[in-house]
């Protein structure tokens, strides 16, 4: 069963706008909850209306083995502040109805226990997630640490609420394993670069553009690519091979390291709107 879904902007089309001005999107993460969820909410907005052509939503994880440390600290503090599952799917809802295409980036294991009290309506916790997130407006789903050989209940889920479905791809990926795992994908594909530590770098990765090359050689689709960027004119350097320029823990760092509320949300627009100038000179 479908589910009744609310009408969201596409990510696909949103790359494919992008591409038509001549330039990559600007993808911009925080996990929901942090530094609270109405605090969340009111900065992924401001992201938006500083640049953001794509919004992706982390949803907290108490075993965060694939985050950096920033993005650690801030999905500890969303917890420790009371943050739930469900608080994921009210933020997606809030930033989607700014008609920006609102993706959840998460672990598998939240999505597999979604709503576990609520078994009596015979759904899983991935058929649940679905429909909730599709219903709030939701784009789709990146999975970090869910391949397409795993993914058969998450691929039937999202194929019947028209939601995206983004795996990821790496610079040790075999050209077997790019067209599988590009063939399960839809939206866009997440190309990850290794750029020394996690996090925010001084230097973009040298494996990012051989990456997206032998990407872009097995599919049509858009590519964006993470993880590090910290500023505009790192943007504009992946900017220059890339569909979208995926950026995280430079987003958290500002929360994280903001006196007040106020000066937060400001320090945030200023770094989208440098961000979103790279992405245009890329």
């Amino acid at each position: 069963m479908t589910s009744v879904r609310t009408p969201g902007a596409r990510t696909g089309s949103t790359f494919e706008l992008a591409r038509s001005e001549g330039r990559a999107a600007l993808v911009g993460y925080l996990p929901a909850g942090f530094p609270d969820v109405p605090g969340a909410i009111d900065a992924l907005r401001a992201m938006v209306d500083s640049g953001c052509d794509v919004i992706e939503i982390g949803l907290p994880y108490s075993d965060p083995v694939m985050d950096g440390p920033t993005i650690q600290d801030a999905a500890q503090l969303a917890l420790e502040g009371g943050f739930r599952a469900s608080d994921v799917i009210r933020t997606v809802e809030a930033v989607a109805a700014t008609g920006t295409p609102t993706l959840v980036m998460t672990y598998w294991n939240p999505v597999a226990q979604y709503g576990r009290a609520a078994k009596a309506d015979g759904h899983s916790g991935v058929e649940r997630f679905a429909r909730d997130l599709a219903n709030a407006g939701g784009a789709g789903l990146i999975t970090p640490d869910l391949t397409p050989d795993s993914a058969e209940e998450w691929i039937a889920a999202a194929d019947a609420h028209d939601l995206d479905k983004v795996f990821l791809v790496a610079p040790s990926s075999t050209e077997e394993r790019l067209r599988y795992t590009t063939q399960a994908c839809r939206g866009f594909v997440y190309a990850t670069a290794v750029m020394g530590v996690t996090g925010t770098r001084a230097t973009t990765s040298d494996l990012a553009g051989p990456l997206v090359d032998r990407t872009r050689a097995v599919t049509d689709l858009p590519i964006g690519v993470g993880l590090g960027v910290s500023n505009g004119d790192q943007a504009a350097q992946v900017a220059s091979y890339a569909d979208g320029v995926i950026v995280g823990s430079a987003f958290v760092r500002v929360l994280l390291d903001a006196e007040d509320k106020a000066s937060g949300l400001k320090a945030l627009g200023a770094l989208t709107e440098d961000l979103a100038a790279g992405v245009r000179r890329g």
